[in-house]
């Protein structure tokens, strides 16, 4: 099973990205575990400066970028991360 992290303060874009994974991993009946990170101390330990941030089997795939659904689902399905 994949453990999808989305990194972020709860602004817009960090709320954003969340609803977009959701709905993706709901539409496509994916078999995940979401975990939404606020924590800058946790954040800081993926050694990355700018988020919101997906990371994916905690490896992070996105950061300050949005991806489409498409995108995303892309991402889960064959692991060909962007970052």
């Amino acid at each position: 099973m994949k453990n999808i992290k989305v990194l972020g303060n709860g602004c817009a874009k960090y709320n954003k990205l969340a609803k977009l994974v959701t709905e993706v991993v709901y539409e496509n009946n994916l078999k995940v575990t979401i975990e939404k990170i606020e924590d800058y101390i946790m954040i800081m330990e993926y050694n990355i400066m700018t988020i919101p941030a997906l990371a994916i089997d905690n490896v992070i795939t996105t950061k300050k970028e949005i991806p489409s659904k498409e995108e995303i689902l892309k991402m889960l399905i064959t692991k060909q991360y962007q970052y």
